[in-house]
């Protein structure tokens, strides 16, 4: 099929504005279509495995047991997210997602399995856990390198921002679906539901046709290669500074894995309540994405609107450990999903265009630890505290950390504080 014939396809499908320009090119709207159906599903059961743990343990050990599910989500993500950076930049990047799909189907049946056998224990849900992340550190780099090669270059920024929207989107829907299942159906049925949404994902992409072969040479697989992608990334001072301001904020300010505890003993909201707070960052980051999909080439001070979103992610964590007031907690929540957003918008339009392709898998590995890392260290980090000291003392000192520690990177990079929009891209030193 022709370009002409393929826009007018398009057009005739309800995709002729520019905000979603993206959507035009079949293969980029198979990928984005099927992984909004897959993710969806994978929010279900992230959470549904915090409720499943809390019903599992002792009430005295649930905030250890809480933050343990962080431990062994992020322990294959270090393991093997720059192996999974350099294989997806060293073999086809489409059939590798295929085989890691796949495998991520067999770890969710097998989890629906158990809980339907009544036949789980904890370590069974924290073994599957870690194989379900182990699996996602080579299907994460695979997929957002695959991105650039199912549209055109003029159309890439619209591609990221539409891939943000479909993750929100998704993560609006998950955890709140998740809930109803729950007390609906039971938590087997949520297990049972990702493992089929995997299948969205593997049809569009054996469905893809003629997808464009990459540019230049590809890489090898070796020590050699990962240490190269390392060097780059550390060499670039602001992929540098953005990724190292995403992790020790989120390590300090992640509390997530703490809302089965604020929903049963601190709001009484049973678990339809626990669901819509665990959706009510994304509710906030999806309107966020919807108006930046519009207005973020237009932000002038980026570096300045970076670490002022980030100042408002930890004061919105703070105000949200004080709350008792369900409906106080959900517009917390939500804050901290709009100034995520925000940040997460103008850094990965600055790490992917800086990025060349035959290292964008090794660089995405590389922000996939950084990425991850915060957050699910961040949920061992509160429980340890929470079991401590406390739910809402975790809560509120790990906003104060998040504070503490954006100030200290913002003081430390000068050139993160200056930077703004018609400033050139800074290369590697």
């Amino acid at each position: 099929m022709r370009l002409r014939d393929r826009d007018a396809t398009s057009v005739a499908l309800g995709f002729p504005d520019s905000s979603f320009a993206a959507l035009r090119h079949r293969n980029f709207r198979l990928l984005w279509s099927g992984q909004l159906v897959s993710t969806a599903g994978s929010m279900m059961q992230n959470a549904a495995v915090l409720w499943h743990v809390s019903l599992l343990v002792p009430v005295d050990h649930r905030a250890l047991a809480l933050g343990a599910v962080g431990l062994v989500k992020i322990v294959p993500i270090v393991g093997f997210s720059m192996i999974g950076g350099v294989v997806a930049d060293a073999l086809d990047r489409r059939k590798l997602m295929l085989i890691m799909q796949s495998l991520m189907t067999v770890f969710a049946a097998a989890l629906a399995f158990l809980t339907f056998q009544g036949g789980e224990k904890l370590w069974s849900v924290y073994l599957l856990t870690a194989l379900n992340s182990a699996a996602n550190a080579f299907d994460g780099p695979a997929r957002q390198s695959l991105v650039p090669a199912l549209v055109p270059a003029k159309d890439f920024p619209n591609a990221i921002s539409l891939n943000m929207v479909q993750f929100q989107t998704a993560s609006v829907f998950g955890p709140s679906l998740a809930g109803i299942v729950i007390a609906t159906l039971g938590i087997g049925w949520v297990y049972a539901i990702n493992a089929i949404s995997f299948l969205a994902v593997i049809v569009g992409l054996l469905a893809m046709r003629e997808v464009p072969e990459r540019k230049g040479e590809r890489g090898e697989v070796s020590l050699r290669a990962a240490v190269e992608g390392l060097r780059f990334v550390f060499r670039s001072p602001m992929i540098r500074s953005t990724m190292l301001l995403d992790f020790f904020a989120t390590f300090f300010s992640s509390a997530i894995g703490l809302l089965p505890i604020f929903a049963q003993d601190i709001l009484h909201v049973g678990s339809r309540g626990y669901g819509w707070l665990a959706a009510a960052p994304a509710i906030g980051a999806l309107g966020a994405s919807a108006f930046l999909v519009h207005a973020a080439e237009r932000i002038e001070r980026r570096g300045r609107t970076l670490l002022w979103a980030i100042v408002g992610y930890g004061l919105a964590t703070v105000v949200f450990g004080f709350s008792k007031s369900f409906a106080l907690t959900f517009a917390c929540l939500a804050l901290t999903g709009v100034t995520d957003m925000v940040s997460t918008v103008l850094r990965n339009v600055i790490r992917q265009l800086v990025t060349p392709d035959h290292l964008r898998g090794r660089m995405t590995s590389v922000n996939m630890m950084f990425f991850m890392g915060g957050p699910q260290l961040g949920e061992l980090e509160a429980g340890l505290v929470a079991s401590a000291l406390g739910a809402p003392i975790s809560v509120v000192s790990g906003g104060i950390g998040c504070l503490i520690a954006t100030a200290w990177i913002a003081a430390k990079t000068p050139a993160l504080r200056r930077y703004r929009r018609e400033d050139p891209v800074f290369e590697a030193a």
